[in-house]
């Protein structure tokens, strides 16, 4: 396999595979990134009397027996279509 620059381990450069490595977010950092609080967060997952569920938002993953986390890129990912959605016309 040609290497174009770094060191190779297996069939990915070391700087590709860190670059692949899955980020974990907690939920203030989700927070943060999507402007929504805790309860808009649980509510699009779950749903509520108002209706706010939104299947498309990121399910958290569990981390432990009262932890849990989000995907970085899936929580960047229903950013994008938001925006995109916001944009049509």
């Amino acid at each position: 396999m040609p290497v174009r620059s770094g060191k190779t381990y297996g069939d990915l450069r070391v700087d590709d595979q860190i670059q692949n490595a899955l980020t974990i977010l907690r939920r203030k950092q989700v927070e943060v990134r999507t402007g929504l609080s805790r309860s808009s967060i649980y509510a699009k997952i779950r749903g509520n009397r108002d209706g706010e569920h939104d299947p498309t938002f990121p399910k958290p993953i569990q981390l432990g027996t009262k932890a849990v986390g989000w995907i970085e890129a899936e929580v960047d990912d229903w950013i994008a279509a938001q925006v995109k959605k916001s944009r049509a016309t």
